[in-house]
């Protein structure tokens, strides 16, 4: 085990980078496992933080695939857990939308603006529309804003952490 340890510890860019690459990944596939498994349809701002999931583990395999360029891996890695603290910003934005502490934007009703009124009729009959300000599931009496807020905010401490550091192998030249 201690050997274990070590090895994850040698190289925290490198290991923040691997958590911070399928971690989204892995939070993106619930959310679309509770869409299309639990029919639990996105509000506007479920879908801008599903965006941010997306691109921070795009940055963090791009992260992973600089590994030989640390300077540019630690880089990319704190951009990772930059974009995943943006998301967690819009995740508490959602959460205060869903505790009624303050209003949602104006697309928190609907997931398009209509141009006309033959569209909009088209629109309301074709869908359901998912509030913003209304919680679809909950654990805990936290809702999955919250639950991403957490997480997201938890991903981006430990992304940041470890870019900030560098690798036992080039300290010791190794």
């Amino acid at each position: 085990m201690n050997k274990i340890l070590r090895l994850l510890c040698r190289n925290p860019c490198r290991n923040a980078a691997i958590l911070l690459a399928f971690a989204p990944i892995a939070m993106l596939g619930g959310a679309f496992a509770f869409e299309h498994f639990g029919n639990l349809q996105p509000c506007i701002l479920c879908i801008y933080q599903r965006w941010f999931h997306a691109i921070a583990a795009v940055l963090a395999m791009a992260a992973i695939l600089a590994l030989f360029h640390p300077g540019v891996s630690r880089s990319l890695l704190a951009l990772a857990a930059l974009t995943l603290l943006a998301g967690a910003g819009v995740a508490a934005f959602h959460v205060g939308v869903e505790m009624h502490w303050w209003e949602g934007t104006s697309s928190c009703g609907s997931t398009s603006q209509p141009s006309t009124l033959a569209d909009l009729r088209a629109q309301l009959l074709a869908q359901p529309i998912v509030r913003c300000d209304e919680v679809a599931w909950s654990l805990f009496g936290i809702s999955m804003a919250g639950y991403n807020l957490l997480a997201s905010t938890g991903l981006a401490v430990i992304g940041l952490v470890a870019a900030a550091q560098k690798s036992r192998n080039a300290e010791t030249g190794a």
